[in-house]
């Protein structure tokens, strides 16, 4: 009995560019009500981005504002603090 290679969804970091599994990074989503907030299951609907469990990733992304430019809004601070604590 042969064993089926399923293919892996990969998706690229905002912070680092770097491409992982979907399910080694966080997704960050912008609803169409524009409410920006963590998505631990990454199945909510929205506009989304990954980023590294990495600090230096997320570090990069606020700096670079890759974040902001990858969900076409600003990112309220609570957003960074939920990332910081889902990180750490």
């Amino acid at each position: 009995m042969a064993v089926k290679n399923y293919k892996v969804p990969v998706r690229k970091c905002v912070g680092c560019m770097g491409q992982s599994g979907k399910k080694e990074l966080l997704r960050v989503v912008r609803s169409k009500d524009g409410a920006v907030s963590l998505d631990p299951t990454g199945k909510m609907s929205g506009r989304g981005a990954y980023l590294c469990k990495d600090g230096k990733c997320l570090a990069t992304a606020r700096k670079k504002r890759s974040l902001s430019r990858a969900l076409k809004c600003e990112i309220p601070d609570e957003v960074y603090s939920m990332l910081e604590n889902e990180i750490n």
